[in-house]
Parts: structure tokens; sequence; C-alpha cells
């Protein structure tokens, strides 16, 4: 289908074309199976996401399945074609996503998720899952949002928990043999949901009691499991070789390399750390030949590397060292910010390059109290002796990340954010004068499912505005920089096209909906649809958010924010997400609760 007429008409309008290096387009003729794997925010973000991009190749490795990728348009480009008439298509052949057999999207982020309906509406696809009949497409969805999939349950035919290589396969091969044998979209589903790692949410009945609260949770179909257990690998498949590179700026653009995938820390700040996930990793000789192999057909100057949570720091720098022996000064090496323990003098060596200043560390929280307490257990030595190495080694910039609206967290938790920067700061002025930099970015903690944190109560702005008011002059007065979340200080995010990023009281909106959505229940997808419907979506976007329109959604189904972020729950409560198995047992998370606030 033409859309060159559309082109001129938008900003950036090769985020729509084809053609990108190492694309893969297959003849549509010539498959039998045809995956959309949909990305539910605008090109130069989803071009940065590695789970689609494994998808990409495991399943174009296989002779008749074709995947191709689509992305939501920006603004610009839905007036463009609403009022031009023309369906969400493909970018390797331009296909309209209604002629796939399955769309399936990952969800990485809550405010991604009216997105998700719009570009179903897009494609000319009803979002309502039960008004898609025979002859629709399959609408999957997976990546960390599938840990709750309660929200998006009216929207997705069915859900892919936990690890995807494994079973994208099958369900290309379940696809392959249900259109030969022919059969009802029913029969599909029961025997998706047969699949280990597979929800399908039709077949669950949810029953709510007299105060709003989950009563219960039940199967409804004969296929389906009471409880449904995330897939995990027990070994790492091949590293993708050939990702493709686009042709404009995006947000991220380098080369991608996974090193290994679980958790071996038992922490208490994230689904993995208590639950099972195998800590896997690839070999160093394995990693060397990858990052060889990714750079050259991608043409990459620098390689961003993912550890596991469960990594041992001196492991870390051994794979650091050889990749920096193996790569030559030319490549850049760059990694997430890393815990205080894992940063060493082998480590900072490695990452040192020409034109490289700063580098990023994640301290957790500011106290040690709260830094224990969240499973990040590191003195403030420890931090300090981090920044001692960084700056040693030549880094003139250090990032500290920390969290605020911990449970139990005091003014006096959060001055230590300030009190231990500024010591950092000090440090760096030894070796670098007034050249040294560091700046304390402070994200908004969010309870998450499948954590101890599940039950906590979320500190809303006007609890936190005191804390601000108390960092906020400790941290001017020794020259560090300070991120707040929605605070008044910008947070100098990625802004998007014509707008000036992530700040103000908008951020502090945004958190709100995050935190609503992340622990919300099967009734938030009649507030989705409705916020949707009033014109909800690039909610991400600070231009384009709509805190008003949600608020109206919301009391239209008699749902208050309140009720999922600020209450508090008890052991005997039924969790929207507990007929998903993450690993760890609610009697586990609940004992690690009591301790956490027991200290």
């Amino acid at each position: 289908m033409d859309i060159e007429l559309l082109l001129s008409k938008v900003i950036r309008p090769a985020r729509y074309t084809d053609g990108e290096w190492n694309a893969v387009v297959k003849d549509w003729d010539q498959v039998r199976v045809r995956f959309a794997l949909a990305y539910p925010d605008i090109y130069d973000v989803g071009m940065g996401n590695l789970g689609l991009m494994v998808l990409y190749a495991i399943l174009n490795a296989i002779p008749d399945v074709a995947a191709e990728r689509v992305y939501a348009p920006w603004a610009d480009m839905e007036e463009a074609m609403r009022e031009a008439g023309v369906p969400l298509l493909s970018l390797e052949t331009r296909r309209p996503l209604s002629e796939f057999d399955l769309i399936g999207f990952t969800l990485t982020y809550e405010l991604t998720y009216t997105n998700v309906l719009n570009m179903l509406d897009l494609a000319g696809l009803p979002p309502l899952a039960e008004e898609r009949g025979e002859g629709c497409p399959l609408v999957m969805a997976a990546g960390p949002g599938a840990l709750n999939p309660e929200p998006l349950s009216s929207f997705i035919d069915a859900f892919l928990l936990g690890d995807g290589e494994e079973a994208a396969v099958e369900i290309a091969d379940l696809l392959r043999d249900w259109k030969a044998q022919g059969g009802g979209r029913e029969g599909l589903l029961g025997r998706l949901a047969a699949l280990p790692g597979v929800y399908v949410p039709r077949f669950y009945r949810v029953a709510y009691g007299p105060e709003g609260a989950v009563e219960s949770i039940t199967p409804t179909d004969a296929a389906a499991p009471a409880r449904v257990a995330l897939r995990t690998l027990a070994q790492l498949p091949p590293c993708p070789a050939r990702p493709v590179v686009p042709y404009i700026s995006v947000a991220q653009e380098r080369a991608v390399l996974e090193i290994g995938r679980g958790c071996g820390d038992g922490c208490r700040r994230c689904p993995g750390g208590l639950g099972r996930r195998p800590l896997l990793m690839r070999s160093e000789a394995e990693i060397v030949a990858a990052a060889r192999e990714i750079l050259a057909n991608t043409g990459y100057r620098e390689l961003y590397l993912i550890p596991p949570c469960g990594i041992d720091g001196l492991r870390l720098g051994e794979i650091v060292a050889a990749l920096r022996r193996e790569l030559g000064e030319e490549i850049t090496l760059s990694l997430p910010p890393l815990p205080v323990d894992w940063f060493s003098d082998r480590l900072a060596q490695a990452l040192l390059t020409r034109g490289r200043t700063g580098v990023a560390l994640n301290v957790g929280a500011g106290s040690e109290r709260l830094r224990s307490l969240m499973g990040m257990p590191a003195a403030e030595e420890e931090v300090l002796r981090a920044a001692e190495v960084a700056y040693s080694h030549g880094f003139t910039a250090l990032r500290l990340d920390f969290m605020v609206g911990l449970p139990t967290e005091g003014l006096d938790d959060v001055k230590a954010i300030g009190l231990v920067s500024a010591k950092a700061r000090e440090i760096g002025r030894r070796y670098h004068g007034a050249r040294a930099r560091v700046r304390a970015n402070v994200q908004r903690f969010v309870p998450r499912p499948h954590t101890p944190f599940q039950w906590a109560r979320w500190e809303g702005a006007e609890e936190l505005a005191p804390r601000y008011a108390a960092l906020r002059p400790l941290c001017r007065r020794a020259g560090v920089e300070l991120a707040w979340p929605g605070g008044a200080i910008p947070l100098r995010g990625s802004p998007g096209p014509g707008g000036t990023g992530r700040t103000g009281r908008t951020g502090d909106e945004q958190s709100l909906l995050m935190a609503m959505i992340a622990r919300g229940d099967r009734r938030l997808g009649a507030a989705i649809y409705r916020a949707w419907r009033r014109g909800c979506r690039l909610e991400s976007w600070r231009e384009y958010y709509r805190w008003d329109l949600w608020l109206e959604a919301l009391a239209e189904e008699n749902l208050a924010p309140a009720f999922y972020t600020q209450r508090d729950r008890g052991p005997d409560e039924v969790l929207p997400w507990a007929h998903i198995d993450a690993g760890a047992d609610t009697a586990s998370l609940w004992e690690e609760w009591q301790r956490m606030l027991q200290g």
C-alpha cells in the first residue's frame, strides 16, 4: 500500500519507510505464518528495545515464518492516516496489520497502554478482544508489563509470560498447524492456553468483594491452569547478530549485547529477586565473538552491555576488560547504572575512553538503612569508594541514582541523598577541581507486583514535597545537581518532537498513573478504553499527557486512583495477579514484607 503522499505531511518521515540496514523482507506468498511485532511507542523509542529484536531474529530464522515490525505513529502521521483512510502498516512490506496471523505487543511501560488500543484501531481492528471475530489476527502481549496482565485483559487475546524465545517458536508451530487443519478462534485460544507460560484472560472469571478488592479468580476452561507460571530458559540462545540499523537518529544509537540473564541477588525491588530466575551467563569467548559480529554487522562504535542482576562485580570486570582488549580503544563500552559494590578499578579502566567523562552508579536509597531494606546493603563507605575509583581513573562526572517514596522513608533518609552526594563531589574536587560534577538522579518508587512491595502504599506528590524541600538546599550548597521526579528542577529527559521533556506537575500525574496501572485489576480496562476514546495516547510524552481526561474516565467507571495507590493491603486480600506464578509464593513475599517493615 502506497503511503508516499502522506510522508510529505509529517516530521521525520523515515520513521515510516522501509529498507533499513539488516531488515528482513520475505516473500509474503512464500511464508505460512506471519507475525507483526508491535511496539506501542514511536519508532525512535521502540528501535532500542532488545526483546523485540530478539524475537524478530528468532522468528525470521524459521524459513516459512515472517516477522515484521510496526511502531506507534506520531500524532501528525496518525492524523494524516485517518484523513486518508490508510490503515496501520508494517515496515517491511507495508502490509495492513489485519492481514497478519498474530500481532504481538511488547509491554515495557504503563504509559504506553492507550497506544495499544490506538494501534489496533488504526489497523482497522476492534480494540476489545470480545469484538474481534473469526478472520481477525490473534493479539498477544509480552514483556515486563505482562507480569500484571489484568488492566489490558479486555484487549489482549493471550499474554506470554516470562522468557519468549522458545515460546515464540512453539506459537509459530501452533499457528502453522491450526491454519492447516482449520478450526475456530476459540479452539486456537484453548490450544494456546495449554502452552506453558501463556495466559488467556477470557478463560478466567474475576469476582470482587463489597469494598472493591478482588475476591476470587477462577478458571472457566479445562485448558486454563489455576496459576500460570512464567517461562524460564535453561540456556540462553545465541545473540541476534544482525539487528536492524535505522537510517535516522533514534533514542539508542548503539549495539546491544545481553551478557547474561536472571537474578541471584535475592533483592526485594524486582520480581526476579525472590523468584525462580536462574542466573544464565554467556561465556567470555561467546561474548567477545558476539560483540565482534554485532559491531561488524551494524557499524556502531558503541557497545551497550546488559548484565544480569546476580553477576559478580569481579566477573563483570573481567568480561569488560576482555572486550576492551579485543575491541580496542575505538569502541566505547557502556553499561546501565551499576550497583556501587560492582564498580572496581578494573571496570573503570576498561570503561574509560577518549571523550567519555561520566559514569552512573545505582546507589538505591540515601541511607544505609533503606538500602538494606531494598536488598542493596551498601555502606556509605562503599558509595564513596566507588566515587574515588571513578574520579581517580579520570572520570569527571558522576551520576548517582536514588529512589524516593520507599516504605518507612523519612526526612533523614532523603537528606542522606544530599549528604552522600556532597561527599562524593568533594572526592571529585580533589582530583579534578571545579570540573568535578555530581548529579543526584532521584526517581520515584513505584511498587510492583510479585515483590514484597506489592502491598506497599504509594507515596504521592504531597507527601514527597517536604522531602524535596529538605533535599534541595543541601544539594545547592554542595554544588550537586539535583534531578527530582516532577519537581521544579527539569529532569533533562529526552524531549518529544516539539516538546520539552517529562517535567513538572505532569511528571507527578504520570507517576500516579503508572502506580495505578502497575497494580490495577480488570476494571481499569474500562477506564483505559474511555481515556483512549477521549484522546489519550502518546502519554509518555509531556505534550500529549492529559490527566484531566483520565480523571473523567475513572469517574465514569466509579474508580478512584487512591484505591489502587494509597491504601494498605492485608495478607488475606486476593491481589489482581494472584493467578500469575512469577516464582515466589505469596506467603514468602509477605514474610519478606513484614521483615522489611520491622527493619
